[in-house]
C-alpha cells in the first residue's frame, strides 16, 4: 500500500498505545502483539502450507467456525492458522482445538506482513466479513496465494464506493473470490467494476442451526421455566436494555425472565438484582429444588447463551442502544420472536425479520411495553411470529457448503 495508508496504520497503533492508559482491551491487544512471532514460531513447522483464516473478533469467528469444522471434517490433516485482531475474539478462542495455532494478527505494516507470511507460508487465506488489510492483501496477491473473504456485506456508505476510495477499491481486486451475503452487495460491487464476486450467503445461519442441534441441557433452568406462562430470555444485554425490560418485568407476574448480560462483574450483578423486585437468583447460586419458585435468573457464566434461548418464548437481544445488536440468529433459530433496539442497520437478518414479522425493533420503553403486551395477550401472534423467525433461519442454511465447494472444488 502507499505511504498514506502505512501512516494511518502507524497512527492507529500509536492511538492504541495511548488508549492503554484507561482501556483494558487496548492493553490486552498490545500485550498480545508483544512476542507474537516467537510464540507463533513455536507452534508451526517450516513446511508451511497452512490455511490461514482471519476473523476480527468473536462474532466473525462464529462465521468462520462452520467452515473451519467442515474443512477438518473433510480433511482431518488440514493445517490451519487462525488469527484475530480483537482481544474479545482471541482471549475467548485462544485454545480452540480445531486449528494448529491461534494468534493475534500483527499490525498491517510491511515488515510485519512479510514476517507473518514467511512464517505461516499459507496455501490460501480466508478473511471474514469486514476484514480489509491492504498490505496483507497486496502481499498475498504478489505471492500468488488464493485469497477469499466470506460472509461479506457491502453498503453504499462504505469507502469503496466513495469518489476518493480508489486505493481501497484496489484491495478488492486482491481477492480470488469475494463471497457476499446478498445480491445487493454483488450489484453494488459491480457498479464500481468489481466482478470477482459470488453470492454465498451467511455462514452464521449454519452455525446457529448446528448449535441448536447440539444445545446443552440445563436442569436448573428446565425447572425454572416449568411453571411459566411465558419466559423472556434477554441475551447479551447492556444497561440501557435492562432499564427498559426490567421495569416491565417487575409489573407482569405472569412473565419470567432470564438475563444473560454481555459483560458483568460483581458490582454490575448486584446492581441488576437490586433493580428487580421479584424473586431473583444468580444462576451459579440457583438450586433445582428452589428454581421453580424464582421469577428471574441472572446468568453469571459465559458461553452458554446460545443454548439458553431454547427455554424462552420470546427473546430480547441487547446492543441495539449501543454500537449494534448482537446475534439475533441465535434466538430466532429456536422459533421465537426477537426484540431489539434501534441500532440494527448493519444486520441484514434484522431488516428481513422485521419485514417478515418475526422480529420487532423498539426505541423506548413505551414501544417495548406495547410489543410485549401483544405477545403476552395474543397467543396466535406469538406463535406466528415465532414460526416466521424459525422458518427464516431454515431458508438461509447452506452457505458453508456452497463456499467450501468453490474453494475446494476437487474435495466435494
Amino acid at each position: 500500500m502507499d505511504p498514506f495508508y502505512n501512516f494511518g496504520i502507524h497512527a492507529y497503533r500509536f492511538g492504541v498505545s495511548l488508549a492503554t492508559i484507561r482501556n483494558r482491551k487496548a492493553r490486552m491487544l498490545l500485550k498480545g502483539q508483544a512476542g507474537l512471532f516467537k510464540r507463533l514460531r513455536s507452534k508451526l513447522d517450516d513446511k508451511g502450507g497452512y490455511i490461514w483464516i482471519h476473523a476480527s473478533s468473536l462474532g466473525e469467528f462464529e462465521q468462520a467456525r462452520p467452515l473451519i469444522e467442515l474443512i477438518k471434517e473433510r480433511d482431518p490433516q488440514a493445517r490451519i492458522v487462525l488469527s484475530f485482531f480483537s482481544p474479545s475474539g482471541y482471549e475467548v478462542r485462544k485454545n480452540y482445538d480445531m486449528v494448529d495455532a491461534v494468534c493475534y494478527l500483527p499490525f498491517d505494516l510491511p515488515r510485519n506482513v512479510k514476517r507473518f507470511l514467511d512464517l505461516v507460508k499459507p496455501s490460501m487465506a480466508i478473511f471474514v466479513k469486514y476484514e480489509f488489510w491492504g498490505n496483507y492483501l497486496h502481499a498475498l496477491k504478489r505471492r500468488g496465494i488464493p485469497t477469499y473473504i466470506i460472509s461479506s456485506i457491502f453498503r453504499e456508505g462504505q469507502i469503496f464506493f466513495r469518489p476518493w476510495g480508489g486505493r481501497f477499491r484496489k484491495m478488492l481486486d486482491c481477492f480470488t473470490t469475494i463471497f457476499v451475503q446478498n445480491e445487493e452487495s454483488r450489484q453494488l460491487l459491480a457498479s464500481v467494476g468489481v466482478t470477482n464476486v459470488e453470492v454465498g450467503g451467511d455462514t452464521r445461519f449454519d452455525r446457529v442451526a448446528h448449535v441448536r442441534e447440539m444445545a446443552k441441557d440445563f436442569p436448573v433452568i428446565e425447572r425454572f421455566v416449568s411453571n411459566s406462562k411465558l419466559t423472556l430470555v434477554m441475551g447479551s444485554s447492556w444497561e440501557p436494555d435492562e432499564e427498559i425490560v426490567v421495569p416491565y418485568f417487575n409489573e407482569h407476574p405472569d412473565l419470567k425472565l432470564i438475563i444473560a448480560p454481555h459483560e458483568f462483574d460483581r458490582k454490575r450483578l448486584l446492581d441488576m438484582m437490586a433493580r428487580i423486585n421479584r424473586p431473583t437468583e444468580l444462576y451459579s447460586h440457583a438450586r433445582i429444588g428452589k428454581a421453580a419458585s424464582l421469577d428471574c435468573l441472572i446468568i453469571d457464566s459465559f458461553g452458554i447463551l446460545s443454548s439458553l434461548y431454547r427455554y424462552g418464548n420470546v427473546a430480547y437481544v441487547g446492543g441495539g442502544f449501543g454500537t449494534g445488536i448482537h446475534n439475533i440468529n441465535e434466538a430466532a433459530v429456536y422459533g421465537m420472536p426477537v426484540i431489539f433496539g434501534p441500532n440494527y442497520n448493519k444486520f441484514r437478518e434484522a431488516h428481513d425479520l422485521i419485514a417478515a414479522g418475526g422480529a420487532f425493533t423498539i426505541s423506548n420503553a413505551e414501544e417495548f411495553n406495547a410489543t410485549m403486551d401483544r405477545l403476552l395477550s395474543d397467543a396466535d401472534h406469538l406463535r406466528q411470529s415465532g414460526e416466521i423467525a424459525g422458518t427464516y433461519i431454515q431458508q438461509h442454511l447452506g452457505a458453508t457448503q456452497f463456499i467450501y465447494d468453490r474453494i475446494f472444488p476437487t474435495q466435494k
